[in-house]
C-alpha cells in the first residue's frame, strides 16, 4: 500500500472514530494475503470508505460509473481504490478489472446487492459475485454494515450515528469446470447473502430474514 493511501485510510479511521461511534468486529477474520472477495450489505454512499478504513489490506471495489463523473468525488474514489461499472448492462471492463485484481491477489469488494438499500433491509442480490467467485476461485468474505443507513443525510454525522463492521469468516464455494448454471449461481447467490445476513441484526436481514 503507498504511503498517500496509507494516510488517506489513516486520516479516514480517525475520521469516522470522531464523528460516529465506529466499531469494527472480525478484523482478524481477514485473511493477511492471497486474492479475497469481499462481499457486503450496500446502505450508503460511505460504505466503501467505511471498509476502506476497517481493513488492514488494500482494497479494490466497483462503484457506478455516475460518481466518477463528480471530479472530487471520483478523485478519492480513485484513491480508495475504487473502479467504474456501468449498471444495467454487462460492463466487460469493469468485470476484467475485477478477475486481474484477484489474479494478482488482491482485496475485491463487491456490493451484490448493485444499489444502496432504500429500507436498511437487504435486498435481492444480483448474480455477479457468485459469478465471479466461482470463476475466479477465490474465497470469499462476508461483512455486514450496520448504521450506516442514516449517513447519506449530512445532519446525521452531528449526532454520531452508531456504526458497526461485522467481519465474517471467509469460505470458498465450489469450484467448477468454468461453466455454472443459473440455478447453481442462484444458489450460490444464496449462500453469500445468508452469510451477511447472519452478521446483521434481524432488522436489516430483509429478503434474507427466513
Amino acid at each position: 500500500m503507498s504511503w498517500p493511501r496509507k494516510i488517506l485510510i489513516a486520516f479516514l479511521a480517525v475520521f469516522f472514530h470522531i464523528k460516529l461511534r465506529y466499531r469494527v468486529q472480525g478484523a482478524e477474520n481477514i485473511p493477511k494475503e492471497g486474492p479475497l472477495l469481499v462481499v457486503c450489505n450496500h446502505l450508503s454512499n460511505a460504505d466503501p470508505p467505511l471498509l476502506g478504513a476497517s481493513f488492514s489490506r488494500k482494497i479494490v471495489f466497483m462503484a457506478k460509473e455516475e460518481l466518477f463523473r463528480q471530479p472530487l468525488i471520483g478523485y478519492f474514489l480513485r484513491k480508495l481504490g475504487g473502479f467504474p461499472v456501468h449498471r444495467g448492462q454487462i460492463d466487460l471492463e469493469a468485470m476484467r478489472q475485477a478477475y486481474r485484481a484477484l489474479a494478482g491477489g488482491g482485496v475485491l469488494v463487491m456490493f451484490p446487492e448493485g444499489q444502496r438499500s432504500r429500507t436498511g433491509g437487504l435486498q435481492v442480490a444480483l448474480r455477479g459475485a457468485a459469478q465471479i467467485a466461482v470463476r475466479a476461485n477465490v474465497p470469499v468474505l462476508p461483512v455486514a454494515i450496520s448504521g450506516a443507513e442514516v449517513l447519506d443525510r449530512f445532519r446525521s454525522w452531528f449526532r454520531r450515528p452508531k456504526v458497526m463492521i461485522n467481519i465474517g469468516q471467509p469460505f470458498n464455494l465450489p469450484a467448477g469446470d468454468g461453466t455454472v448454471s443459473r440455478e447453481e449461481l442462484n444458489e450460490f447467490t444464496a449462500r453469500i447473502m445468508s452469510a451477511v445476513a447472519a452478521r446483521l441484526p434481524v432488522s436489516y436481514r430483509g429478503e434474507y430474514g427466513g
